[in-house]
């Protein structure tokens, strides 16, 4: 909830835009970037960094990026670089297991909680799909978070893809990053044998209340609805318009990799 305390919190004083990456968020990504100074770099990091999540953040194309950036060609180059050696999966990660051990927890989480969020597409192309219960032509992003909402394991994909079967690279996945995880809560559109039997991980389903009217908050799974609503802020995420899903992918990762630096940044 936004309160005169939590708007001053959040304020970035200072900076040339609102999302460029302030000292102490620079000095937190410094470390899990390669730096190394003496490779000939025309543009620092850092820059770069600032124009991926100006458009992240923002939903402009690569072309309008402000003067003051790199040109164009060489910001989505190094997207491009990150992207396909999995770099923003990988400061992610990082961020997780720094964030949970910041917060008194165990690095790796032993509980998860997944569900999927479908989007609209756009002309840019690309797999696609047509989810009948949510009515969305587009893709369907199948996330796995832990009980606090932290983004672990991200898969796009065609939305016509049901949950029970987006569920197990989803699960299968997870088991290279996140091994000691041995439970999942999910709604009923994960029930069935496919997501139970994708790994060892049990997964609970959590059901609506019979007696539910309206909306109300269920136990367990609020918290990947929250990160959901986290990462939609960036405007890039509004609907999907990436060709390939390795874009699609990465923008999911930075999302992330965002809201987890401006966390950690700020709490200490």
């Amino acid at each position: 909830m936004w309160t005169p305390t939590t708007r001053e919190q959040h304020r970035r004083v200072g900076l040339r835009y609102q999302t460029d990456l302030t000292d102490a968020e620079w000095r937190l990504l410094r470390r899990l970037f390669d730096t190394d100074t003496s490779r000939h770099r025309k543009w620092p990091i850092r820059v770069l960094l600032d124009a991926i999540f100006y458009v992240l953040r923002g939903g402009v194309p690569w072309r309008l990026l402000p003067k003051e950036f790199p040109p164009k060609s060489t910001v989505y180059d190094w997207f491009c670089r990150w992207r396909d050696d999995g770099t923003f999966e990988r400061i992610n990660h990082a961020l997780v297991m720094m964030d949970r051990e910041r917060a008194g927890r165990e690095a790796s989480p032993t509980a998860v909680v997944i569900d999927s969020q479908s989007v609209k597409t756009t002309e840019s192309g690309g797999p696609s799909g047509y989810d009948a219960g949510k009515k969305v032509k587009g893709r369907k992003r199948q996330a796995m978070v832990d009980t606090d909402g932290r983004g672990l394991v991200l898969i796009p994909g065609p939305a016509d893809i049901q949950d029970r079967d987006g569920a197990v690279p989803l699960l299968r996945l997870s088991r290279l990053s996140f091994p000691f995880v041995t439970k999942a809560f999910a709604d009923s559109g994960y029930a069935g044998q496919k997501p139970q039997e994708a790994t060892s991980i049990d997964v609970e389903i959590v059901r609506k209340p019979k007696d539910q009217k309206g909306f109300q908050v269920h136990p367990r799974r609020w918290v990947v609805e929250r990160f959901f609503g986290w990462i939609s802020r960036k405007r890039r995420l509004w609907k999907d318009t990436e060709t390939t899903l390795k874009s699609a992918t990465a923008f999911l990762y930075a999302a992330s990799v965002m809201t987890l630096t401006r966390r950690i940044a700020r709490e200490g």
